[in-house]
């Protein structure tokens, strides 16, 4: 196994393991991770960790790029969407203070750092690995000669 698969490897376990971290604390009471915040988003980004560990074991570099990417974009798009959700979930009250108040309730917490160090891990690994260079064999000894 190359030191680029390893990378890479490492960063799409870390991006399985990210999916049970906590990424929100719910008014101190409680910390949901991403299959609370949606279910289904959660499953696609365990779907590409897996395939990106399979194809990182069988060394196929495109399909291991393409997955590194499409996870760090999937991770982008959540934190963005994570955001714009904590600040509207409370805009529906009509008083401002009490919506600002209990927004800030809302934290974001440390599951958010493994979630992107796994695919920036698997990025990196993806990257760096270098395309395989075909040598043709000579045909004739003499010419090798």
């Amino acid at each position: 196994m190359r030191l680029s698969s390893i990378f890479s490897f490492v960063g799409f376990a870390l991006l399985f393991a990210a999916t049970y971290c906590p990424l929100l604390r719910v008014f101190h009471v409680t910390s949901w991770n991403i299959y609370k915040l949606n279910q289904p988003y959660g499953l696609v980004l365990l779907l590409v960790a897996v395939i990106g560990i399979v194809v990182s074991f069988l060394n196929q570099a495109k399909v291991m790029r393409a997955a590194a990417w499409l996870a760090l974009v999937l991770v982008v798009l959540l934190l963005v969407a994570a955001i714009f959700k904590v600040n509207s979930t409370f805009s529906f009250i009509p008083f401002k203070g009490i919506g600002k108040f209990l927004t800030n309730q809302l934290k974001f917490q440390w599951g958010w750092y493994v979630m992107f160090a796994g695919p920036i891990l698997a990025v990196i690994g993806a990257m760096s690995s270098k395309p395989k260079i075909f040598i043709p064999a000579a045909t004739d000894t003499a010419d090798a000669n």
